[in-house]
């Protein structure tokens, strides 16, 4: 099976909610509430540690079935920038895509130092969804 490298879009990052211990690396995150800054339509968004998809991705990868990482609540707001940059934007409602999986091997894994790595048939999903500002490269093992 071929693996890509994903770097989802960057939609915003950490709020002041997020409870995390700082004193490992990666930081082990154990509440994750996501600030979005500016969001335009990507189904997975970012923000180091974590990641985020919709809950429409996580309904359809349930559905499919896919090995490497688990779900978990997520508290997502918009930053005060975003509401004046993107007046009425509605968001999606988002879940916390916890990673857990070996690169190369699993549908999702993380790779040194800490690159999201998706199976083929993971980025077909999430292209088919929407992830017109993620950056995609093939991954080779590295």
């Amino acid at each position: 099976m071929q693996y890509f490298k994903i770097r989802p879009n960057v939609a915003g990052g950490l709020g002041e909610n997020t409870v995390l211990d700082r004193s490992v690396h990666p930081p082990f995150v154990t509440n994750l509430h996501y600030e979005v800054e500016g969001w335009f339509g990507d189904v997975i968004a970012a923000t180091f540690p974590c990641f985020l998809v919709t809950e429409e991705t996580q309904r359809v990868l349930q559905k499919m079935g896919f090995s490497g990482a688990t779900f978990a609540d997520a508290e997502v707001t918009t930053s005060e920038e975003c509401q004046e940059d993107q007046p009425g934007l509605e968001l999606p409602p988002f879940v916390w895509l916890k990673v857990n999986g070996k690169a190369g091997r699993d549908d999702f894994g993380i790779a040194i130092p800490f690159r999201l790595v998706i199976s083929k048939r993971i980025l077909d999903l999430l292209e088919s969804l929407g992830i017109p500002f993620a950056v995609v490269e093939a991954y080779d093992g590295e």
